[in-house]
């Protein structure tokens, strides 16, 4: 097999719902720009508050692809989550 590199960005999604449907959003858009994802890693979950309210959901993902020095990526995608100590 040959060696690989892959390359991480790190993105945060929003939305009013979940932090489900945030991190879905984030890798959607990450789609539109980039090919063939790997792995989406949820990093950190958090909420934007408003009067004591929810008012949306975030979630700070990292994302990999495979790397190609023209740019091009190929795989699949894979979300897995992190446990956070608090």
């Amino acid at each position: 097999m040959a060696e690989s590199v892959y390359k991480v960005i790190e993105l945060v999604g929003t939305s009013p719902e979940s932090w489900e449907k945030a991190a879905v959003a984030a890798v959607k858009r990450a789609g539109k720009t980039l090919r063939d994802l790997r792995v989406a890693e949820i990093s950190q979950l958090d909420m934007q508050l408003k009067d004591g309210k929810v008012e949306s959901y975030r979630a700070k993902i990292k994302v990999s692809f495979k790397y190609e020095g023209d740019g091009v990526a190929r795989g699949r995608i894979v979300i897995r989550t992190t446990k956070s100590n608090s």
